[in-house]
């Protein structure tokens, strides 16, 4: 269900159900908590890219296993889902959403929650639960905090798809892109970190969202601190050198 490949500093996860619209079952859920997991504990990995089989990125959760089943079941299921969210959050490095298609529910939720994402021209993005009688609580956790309130609310209440365009000038998405140009625009993203300091991504992508629910005076004082500790380590002071010296900088990873 899902496939797992590694090159050059990049791993690419990719949802394998297309016949199902990528649906996130339970299984789906367990193997790719149990992959980042594996990612966050790897320092080979320097960026991550979840990308999806077939013409959808992903449908959501597969209503199929949601018929008839027990309270504990359900709060079981979103449990994990959330969990792996706050895995893609919490992990070292950062994710590249790669969305070749349609993302709702879930699916949109898992936009939302990576760190950056580049979509195709054609992609479309939905919250759209409400329609079904099951309103998209998890889905709205990270849209809310990557689009404004009244954006966020609009999708939530309505379930109507805003497209690739609107998503992009909303914040919930970094790039449109023609879908013979989505890989070069990953790429190019790809290269941009992997050319930096892995233990600067690290320590920039932790204190992003470290400071994002601290009140401003707060936030700087975490960001004052980080900053100073990231100053004196070797990779700060390399890189300062090497752009004084006018030569490539040679990372350590510390």
């Amino acid at each position: 269900m899902l496939l797992v490949e590694h090159e050059s500093g990049v791993t690419r996860l990719t949802l394998n159900r297309p016949e199902r619209r990528n649906a996130l079952s339970e299984a789906m859920l367990t193997e790719l908590g149990t992959a980042l997991e594996q990612i966050a504990v790897d320092s080979s990995v320097r960026v991550v890219v979840l990308a999806a089989a077939g013409p959808v990125f992903c449908s959501g959760h597969d209503l199929g296993e949601m018929v008839g089943r027990s309270e504990a079941d359900y709060q079981s299921l979103f449990t994990r889902c959330s969990r792996v969210m706050q895995q893609i959050r919490q992990l070292p490095q950062p994710v590249i959403a790669r969305v070749q298609g349609l993302a709702t529910a879930a699916g949109c939720q898992l936009v939302a929650a990576c760190d950056l994402a580049v979509a195709v021209t054609e992609a479309r993005f939905a919250t759209p639960g409400v329609k079904i009688g099951l309103f998209c609580s998890t889905p709205m956790v990270p849209l809310v905090r990557a689009v404004p309130p009244k954006v966020a609310m609009e999708m939530l209440l309505t379930g109507i798809p805003i497209s690739a365009e609107r998503a992009l000038v909303v914040g919930l998405i970094n790039r449109v892109v023609p879908a013979s140009e989505l890989d070069a625009a990953v790429q190019e993203l790809t290269a941009a970190i992997v050319a930096s300091s892995p233990m600067t991504i690290q320590l920039g992508k932790r204190v992003f969202y470290d400071q994002l629910l601290l009140d401003e005076a707060t936030a700087y004082e975490q960001a004052t601190y980080t900053m100073t500790a990231n100053a004196v380590k070797h990779d700060a002071q390399e890189g300062i050198s090497a752009f004084l010296q006018k030569r490539p900088p040679q990372w350590k990873g510390e």
